[in-house]
């Protein structure tokens, strides 16, 4: 596995420091909506959708389920052995996502997402 430029996940931004971890590419997938990277239609996810939705148990499955088909792909290439994800709902117009990955080597990492609901 090579070395990214990291990315803050709070702003979006390169940090200047380098990384060997799945981070970048958990991040793009979780953020980039599902379809509007021209380079390939499937890498995103649908949690933009949720945007709209409102804070109610229900968005706490849809959210991890969304998670689990945007980071699939992580699997199928073989960079990850292993994708665990639990959401958490504390209603207050965001759902917590927990990413635990185990990367080609048996590395855990685990990742911390908010996704905005309504």
């Amino acid at each position: 596995m090579g070395t990214d430029a990291a990315i803050d996940t709070l702003r979006g931004d390169y940090t200047g420091e380098r990384i060997s971890s799945l981070a970048n590419a958990v991040y793009l997938r979780l953020m980039t909506p599902l379809g509007s990277w021209w380079a390939d239609t499937a890498l995103g996810s649908r949690l933009h959708e949720l945007a709209r939705e409102k804070d109610v148990p229900r968005i706490r499955r849809l959210a991890a389920q969304y998670a689990e088909q945007a980071l699939a792909p992580l699997l199928t290439d073989g960079r990850a052995r292993a994708v665990t994800v639990t959401a958490a709902q504390p209603h207050d117009g965001r759902c917590i996502l927990h990413v635990t990955v185990t990367d080609a080597t048996g590395q855990q990492q685990t990742y911390t997402h908010p996704v905005r609901v309504a």
